[in-house]
């Protein structure tokens, strides 16, 4: 999330769910995320999603190379930043079998109606009118004509900080493209419906996600 927020050695009842259910979890801090320094944290100015999908991506190759994990059935999912990476990585690579991307950014010129659309110019080197170009580039909408593995959007429509236009305009894109995509909306949920939403939604979210996942090959 964030990005420049930061995974510890603290309790995640997520991660105890899907591992209850038998999924091997992998969560790591690459480039942009806190506590390795300020150059570790600066790495993502200008450039969301492009050091931070390397590393990531070595992150998966690493765990793989341990011998236990079934490179045929690999998921991803993320919130907020971690779900514009999701929406990136799937945009760049089809080793996952499928992906849920929630509260996510896709098009980040229009995120500008964001609570967050303030600091945008110091991540971007500008507003989008300045450095066009650079949010067209970066905006994970650019390549979702590219995204073919099977998608779930989780999102709130009570959102402020990344606005429900986004999943919006990704989930219309890939039922355009004719993909396979749901679209899964919560009424009267904030960006923190994870955390701290009402408890029926939160159970209802989490119970998706791993439903999506056994779905498509998660489950045997």
């Amino acid at each position: 999330g964030g990005p420049h927020t930061q995974y510890g050695c603290t309790f995640m009842h997520e991660f105890q769910y899907m591992a209850a259910r038998g999924y091997v979890v992998l969560f790591a801090n690459p480039r942009g995320s806190i506590g390795y320094g300020l150059n570790h944290l600066k790495a993502l100015r200008h450039c969301w999603g492009v050091p931070d999908y390397v590393d990531l991506m070595k992150c998966v190759d690493d765990v793989l190379r341990k011998g236990y994990i079934d490179k045929k059935r690999l998921f991803v999912t993320g919130g907020s930043y971690g779900g514009f990476m999701t929406n990136v990585i799937t945009s760049k690579t089809d080793r996952f079998r499928a992906a849920v991307t929630e509260r996510s950014v896709v098009d980040l010129t229009s995120m500008l109606a964001s609570d967050y659309g303030h600091g945008l110019a110091d991540e971007f080197g500008g507003m989008p009118w300045k450095v066009a170009e650079r949010y067209r580039k970066l905006s994970p909408h650019t390549l979702a004509h590219r995204i073919k593995t099977p998608l779930l959007i989780v999102h709130s429509e009570q959102d402020l900080r990344c606005p429900i236009g986004q999943a919006e305009e990704l989930f219309t894109t890939l039922k355009y493209l004719g993909r396979d995509v749901e679209f899964l909306r919560f009424m009267g949920e904030s960006h923190g419906l994870s955390r701290c939403g009402r408890p029926q939604n939160r159970l209802e979210r989490l119970k998706r996600i791993t439903g999506w996942f056994d779905q498509h090959g998660g489950k045997r």
